[in-house]
C-alpha cells in the first residue's frame, strides 16, 4: 500500500511542480507567447494534483471482490487532456502555423508536474533544465546554423493598399527567380494581404527580396518567417 502523505509533503510537491512549470512559463512569457507564466504554472499544478489524487487518495478503496484501485487511471488521462489544451495554443495564419513549440511546452509542463507529484524530484528538475536548453540555446543554434544549410524555403507576407493589384508582386518574385510553393490572397475590403511560401536559390537572400518588395508601389508592409 502506498504511504500516506502529510500536508507538508503535499505542499512541497505542489510547490515544486508550480516552480518548475513557472520557470518554463517565464521563458514563454518573455517571448510574448499566448500561453505564458500562469498557463504553464496552472498546467503543472493541475497535473500534480491529479497525480496525487490518483496515487494517494484511493489507497483504502476496494471494489466488490476485493479488487483494488488502479493508481494510473486518472494520471493517464492527463496526457490526453493537456493535448486538447495544447491544441488551443496552435494558431494558423494563412499557410503558416504558429504555437507548436508552446503546445509542446504545455505538454512538458504537465509531465514535470506529474513527476513532481510522484516524488521523482530529480527527474522533474532535470526535465525542466533540458526543456529550457531546448527553448533557448538549441533555438539559437537552429536559427544560426540549421536554417543556413537546409533548403532556402521561407514564408513571405506582403500587405497592400486596398484595390492594389497583386500582379506586380508576383511578377517581382518571378523576376527574382523565386519559386512559389503556395500563394494565398486575403482581402477583407480594407486590407489586402499576400501570403506565399517561396523557395530561394542557394545564392539568393530573402532579406534582399523583402527589401525589394517594400519599394513596390502600393506595398505597405512585407516580412518573412522561416
Amino acid at each position: 500500500m502506498l504511504p500516506h502523505l502529510g500536508v507538508a509533503e503535499i505542499l512541497a510537491r505542489l510547490a515544486l511542480a508550480a516552480g518548475l512549470g513557472g520557470v518554463i512559463g517565464i521563458e514563454r512569457e518573455l517571448r510574448d507567447r499566448y500561453a505564458g507564466l500562469r498557463t504553464h504554472l496552472l498546467v503543472a499544478i493541475g497535473s500534480a494534483l491529479f497525480t496525487l489524487v490518483s496515487a494517494y487518495a484511493w489507497t483504502g478503496f476496494h471494489f466488490a471482490g476485493a479488487i483494488g484501485y488502479d493508481p494510473t487511471r486518472i494520471a493517464a488521462q492527463i496526457v490526453t487532456g493537456v493535448g486538447f489544451l495544447g491544441a488551443g495554443a496552435i494558431i494558423r495564419q494563412g499557410v503558416t502555423v504558429h504555437g507548436l513549440t508552446t503546445a509542446a511546452t504545455l505538454w512538458a509542463a504537465a509531465a514535470i508536474g506529474m513527476a513532481s507529484a510522484a516524488g521523482f524530484y530529480s527527474a522533474a528538475v532535470l526535465a525542466t533544465v533540458v526543456t529550457l536548453v531546448v527553448l533557448w540555446p538549441v533555438r539559437i543554434i537552429e536559427h544560426r546554423y540549421l536554417y543556413r544549410i537546409r533548403a532556402g524555403v521561407a514564408h513571405v507576407v506582403v500587405e497592400l493598399r486596398p484595390g492594389i493589384s497583386v500582379t506586380p508582386v508576383l511578377h517581382y518574385l518571378a523576376g527574382k527567380k523565386v519559386a512559389l510553393a503556395g500563394v494565398q490572397i486575403h482581402d477583407d475590403g480594407e486590407h489586402r494581404t499576400i501570403a506565399a511560401d517561396v523557395e530561394l536559390e542557394r545564392d539568393s537572400r530573402i532579406g534582399d527580396v523583402v527589401d525589394g518588395l517594400l519599394v513596390l508601389e502600393g506595398v505597405t508592409g512585407a516580412q518573412w518567417v522561416h
